[in-house]
Parts: C-alpha cells; sequence; structure tokens
C-alpha cells in the first residue's frame, strides 16, 4: 500500500491535481525550514517534499543550490532531515523526502528507511539512483513501507520508462525538460507527450516537476498531470525576502496561488 497514493487518490476524487510543494531541509535554519513548510501546507499545499542538502546536486538549478548552500553552512545533517520530516508530518501533510544518493549510503540505507519511516515520511525521490543500481533501497524500502519515486525524462525510451514504473511505489516523476530545476516563462512542450505515454505503461499517479512558477502555470500541467511539483519559485520567495517573517509571507501568498491552480481544473486527464 503506497503510503502517498492517498493523497492522490483524495485530488482524483475532487477531481483535480496534487500539489507537491519543495524545500531543503535546514533553509534557512532547522526551525526556519519546519516554518516555511508548515507555511506552506496551512497555504494549501498537498504534499511537502523535504529535499536534503547536498553538496553536488545535479539535478538542481542555483536557487536550490544557494539555499543547499546555505543549508549546508548552517550544519544541517540528514539526522536533522528526519527532525524536519517528523515535524512536518505533524501537520497532516504527506512528506516525501528527495535526496540524492551519497548522503543516505553515508546514513546507512537500512537505517535511514527505518528512521524515515519511524519519522512519518512515505519515501524518497532519487533523482541520481537508477532502479538497476538500487536493490539496498528497493529492499529497505520493502521492509519499512516506503514509497520509492525514480525519475523519467522526455528522452527515456518506451522500454525504459516501462522498467522505471515497474520499479516506482507512490507516483512517477516526470522531468519536464532536459535540465536542471528553475522556473521558467513557459512550461515545457514536452511534458504532455512524456505523461502520455507514461499513460500506456502504468496506473502509478504522474507528477510533473521542473519549470512551474507560476498560477496559471501549475493550471496548465494540472490539467494533464496527476501532481504539479513546485520547488525553486517557492524557495526564491525565502531567499529573496528580508528576513524570515517576510519571506514566510511570500510563500504563503506563492503557495495560495498555485494551490488555486491546480484547484481550477475541473478534471485532470
Amino acid at each position: 500500500m503506497s503510503r502517498i497514493g492517498v493523497a492522490f487518490d483524495k485530488a482524483r476524487a475532487d477531481g483535480r491535481a496534487v500539489l507537491v510543494g519543495c524545500m531543503p531541509a535546514g533553509f534557512p535554519t532547522v526551525e526556519g525550514s519546519i516554518a516555511a513548510m508548515t507555511a506552506m501546507v496551512e497555504a494549501g499545499v498537498d504534499v511537502i517534499e523535504v529535499e536534503i542538502p547536498y553538496s553536488d546536486p545535479v539535478m538542481d538549478g542555483p536557487v536550490i543550490q544557494k539555499a543547499s548552500d546555505i543549508a549546508l553552512a548552517g550544519g544541517v545533517r540528514t539526522a536533522d532531515t528526519v527532525r524536519i520530516v517528523e515535524a512536518v508530518a505533524a501537520t497532516g501533510a504527506p512528506v516525501v523526502t528527495m535526496t540524492y544518493w551519497n548522503p543516505i549510503e553515508q546514513y546507512g540505507v537500512d537505517a535511514f528507511a527505518r528512521d524515515l519511516a519511524a519519522a512519518g515520511g512515505t519515501g524518497l525521490i532519487t533523482p541520481d539512483l537508477i532502479p538497476e543500481e538500487a536493490d539496498e533501497w528497493l529492499a529497505a524500502s520493502d521492509a519499512y513501507g516506503l514509497d520509492r519515486t525514480f525519475l523519467v525524462s522526455p528522452s527515456s525510451t518506451d522500454a525504459r520508462l516501462r522498467m522505471t514504473v515497474e520499479h516506482c511505489r507512490g507516483f512517477v516523476y516526470a522531468t519536464a525538460i532536459m535540465g536542471v530545476t528553475g522556473a521558467r516563462s513557459q512550461t515545457s512542450d514536452a511534458a504532455p507527450v512524456l505523461v502520455s505515454r507514461l499513460r500506456e505503461v502504468t496506473e502509478l499517479p504522474v507528477g510533473v516537476g521542473l519549470g512551474v512558477g507560476t498560477g496559471a502555470q501549475a493550471a496548465t500541467v494540472a490539467g494533464y498531470a496527476d501532481g504539479v511539483i513546485v520547488g525553486s519559485a517557492l524557495i526564491r520567495r525565502l531567499l529573496d525576502a528580508p528576513d524570515l517573517d517576510a519571506g514566510l509571507t511570500a510563500l504563503r501568498t506563492l503557495s495560495a496561488e498555485l494551490a488555486e491552480g491546480v484547484r481550477a481544473v475541473g478534471q485532470v486527464a
């Protein structure tokens, strides 16, 4: 049973997509990140994606890199992420963790799966871990009932799409563009095609990420995907603010706009 699937089922019953909001653990501080994620939930974000800060985030653009650097400079550690997950899960929103694989290997795969599950986390999004190299994670996620989300891209072959979704549980992460994260002026033309291809090989919900930054863009993506994943645009609200209080206000405003966007769609494709 998928722990995050409940959120997708509820949204589908309401005729809309799920809004996933991302924030690095420990940015701008551990307590500040908990406050930020809580504000996002209160403003209408359905699922929180907590990213473990990493020194070489190959998928992340400059906004997330800067936020992660601030978190790392502040001394955040993987164990802090577990505590953050627990605090945010207490809001009642599902919490999924996004992480590059090295921090999990350093922590211990089984130990991290155990601690994440105990904290109320639903599973992992793993951008640099492919199913062929994920035996240890597959075993640990089965042992502790965690979801596992692998990524697919517009360049993925049909055979690779099929193989990847067979190893996913919870949802599939479809990258809308070939590139790094960051809000863009237009949503990707490749994303609807990729989602359509995924529909042919899986019944799992499909979340689309990379490039969404406005309510209108969220509504566009919600018209064909099951989940709209937003990170850089939300994080920038904190980066650009003069202080945490101002950042939280800006974060709530954008979260509410994005939430209105995904709810504006009468029926998810």
